[in-house]
């Protein structure tokens, strides 16, 4: 198949562009290379997909409508997995402007080429973080997410909405993903295993949240992208048990789709900072601090749906996962 990754010189792009080579799809490969965290990172990872011969590299903001709607009357993709976004809860405190541009803008211009270009299925990145202030645990997609605590949470839950209508008015077939915690090799500097590896290799203290009172539902990337394929590979479709006298948040009577991809086995920080101390072969020391604001305390996966669509369900340990990627990150840097 023909397919477009946008983000692909991002963590999660990259990752999923090889395995779509490796299997011998085309991939066009959409990103603008910004500067929210490092670029030389984005462009070594994009130094790993060129050489493929089944690989083309845009450079373009998914913002730029004349320039989306070009790319795509051109390029007449099958499929389109959309991974471009203005990420970082934190960061969306700051800037909330870039997630406007990104995560909403951007959106309605990969609806409206996928929409204008009969592109078979749209996956495209939710988030964990749409789940917000709820305390149910695990988090399922049958439950509400009507209460984000930050404006990324926001953007995400709204992509689901805007992707819903899409699917309802113009049958166009969606799934949405809620990734949760991704980590791994090539992963983001601004994530807390790239912070903690980095500053504990250095000799620094590491800033600690909530305490070390945290939970997360580390998820692997290898898992992450077998996710991500599996429900590319099955078309979102209608569902007939869907009752609209009591609507179910998981269920539509349109081709849409959302699904929870997470570990299933929510890990304390605490345990998460210990696996990457032992990788190490350091001993951290520890700045204890608040919860941030936009921050939750907790995440935790429920699977079910996922593995009942694709057959599949995330499973590396946090030790196995923190093991390869502080092996990654001591070959990139030479440390």
């Amino acid at each position: 198949m023909k397919i477009l990754v946008t983000g692909a010189a991002g963590f999660i792009g990259m990752h999923t562009s090889e395995r779509l080579l490796a299997r011998g799809d085309e991939v066009v490969g959409l990103d603008n290379l910004n500067d929210y965290y490092d670029p030389t990172l984005k462009e070594a990872r994009l130094a790993r997909l060129t050489p493929n011969k089944g690989f083309r590299f845009v450079k373009m903001d998914v913002a730029d409508r004349p320039g989306m709607e070009r790319l795509f009357a051109e390029e007449k993709f099958d499929r389109v997995i959309h991974l471009a976004a203005q990420a970082g809860v934190r960061y969306s405190l700051q800037n909330p402007h870039a997630y406007v541009d990104s995560n909403l803008v951007g959106f309605i211009n990969i609806l409206e080429g996928c929409r204008h270009n009969k592109v078979q299925h749209l996956t495209y990145a939710s988030s964990s973080s749409v789940y917000g202030g709820n305390t149910k645990m695990p988090f399922s997609e049958h439950d509400s997410v009507d209460h984000p605590v930050s404006l990324y949470a926001a953007t995400k839950k709204a992509n689901e909405l805007m992707a819903h209508t899409y699917s309802h008015l113009y049958g166009l077939p969606t799934t949405g993903l809620r990734f949760f915690t991704v980590y791994g090799p090539w992963g983001r500097p601004d994530m807390a295993l790239f912070l903690f590896t980095k500053a504990i290799l250095e000799g620094r203290a590491i800033d600690v949240f909530n305490h070390g009172k945290m939970k997360r539902d580390f998820t692997f990337i290898d898992d992450i992208v077998e996710g991500v394929i599996r429900t590319m590979d099955r078309v979102a479709e209608a569902d007939a048990g869907f009752n609209p006298d009591q609507p179910d948040p998981g269920r539509s009577n349109a081709p849409f789709r959302v699904f929870n991809i997470g570990n299933h086995n929510p890990v304390e920080l605490m345990e998460f900072i210990a696996a990457i101390e032992k990788s190490l072969g350091k001993t951290a020391e520890k700045n204890f601090l608040p919860l941030q604001d936009g921050d939750v305390p907790a995440t935790y996966a429920d699977t079910s749906e996922l593995n009942a669509w694709t057959g599949f369900a995330p499973a590396t340990s946090v030790e196995e996962g923190v093991g390869r990627f502080v092996k990654w990150y001591r070959e990139y840097y030479g440390v």
